[in-house]
């Protein structure tokens, strides 16, 4: 078997040997026959590999163990794969092949090591980024529902329910009074004109009065926010809803 005349790391020289050995008649075997196949396999079985650490480690899709498991199923065919490579690329010299083999699978299990600590790192760091995230919508949550489960009781039913409005009438004072009678001259004819006043109804308007929150000290007008905080969420106690209804006093009255 002749032996190679460049050395593994001379790419292109190397590469044009093999060709030009793989389309020589003269020469046997066909190096190109076992170097194409084993590399797509390698290459192909390393991608596998990637993906099924990328799901494990930072997708999180897969079990730790089960992905370990199946990469360590997938190595021997990515090792087994650069060993065709290997072999082809170096003209059928099984010594030199097994030390292209283990030079070519070293640096890939240490840019695997290198990958699969990335992996951790980032799958570590999202993980504590959503932890962070849903402590803080905790926090949020049962900061806002405090209020609202102190007093329950107290305004639960008012919340639900319409109060009404009350509304004050003054009633207009109603007379009638006769007309003055005109008695004209020679004649029986008179003229009565009747001044009639009708009893009209006006409807005052009240003004709620603003009351002052007993939780938050925020004040509002209990009928403008639906009888709600608008600050902290909590419902108007029954008293303050009827102070806020109760007439303003007038002065002088």
């Amino acid at each position: 078997m002749p032996q190679s005349e460049y050395k593994a790391r001379e790419m292109r020289a190397k590469t044009h040997e093999v060709y030009e050995y793989d389309h020589d008649e003269n020469k046997p075997g066909k190096p190109l026959h076992i170097l194409i196949p084993g590399g797509l396999i390698a290459l192909a079985t390393l991608a596998l590999i990637a993906f099924i650490g990328y799901q494990t480690y930072l997708e999180e899709s897969l079990s730790q163990d089960l992905g370990n498991i199946l990469m360590l199923v997938l190595a021997p065919f990515y090792v087994g794969g650069v060993f065709l490579f290997s072999y082809g690329y170096e003209l059928y010299n099984i010594p030199r092949a097994l030390r292209l083999t283990a030079i070519i699978v070293f640096v890939t299990l240490a840019a695997v090591v290198i990958v699969a600590v990335l992996f951790l790192v980032l799958g570590n760091m999202k993980g504590d980024s959503g932890s962070s995230s849903n402590n803080k919508s905790s926090s949020k949550s049962s900061g806002s529902a405090k209020p609202s489960s102190k007093n329950s009781g107290l305004g639960g039913g008012l919340v639900g329910g319409a109060v009404a409005k009350r509304s004050s009438s003054i009633p207009s004072s109603s007379s009638s009074s006769g007309g003055d009678i005109f008695i004209l001259g020679g004649g029986r004819t008179r003229v009565e004109t009747r001044e009639v006043t009708k009893e009209v109804i006006r409807e005052v308007p009240k003004d709620p009065m603003p009351i002052t929150c007993p939780f938050c000290t925020r004040s509002y007008v209990p009928v403008e926010q639906k009888y709600i905080c608008p600050s902290c969420g909590a419902a108007t106690p029954k008293d303050l809803i009827e102070e806020s209804q109760m007439p303003k006093a007038d002065d002088g009255r």
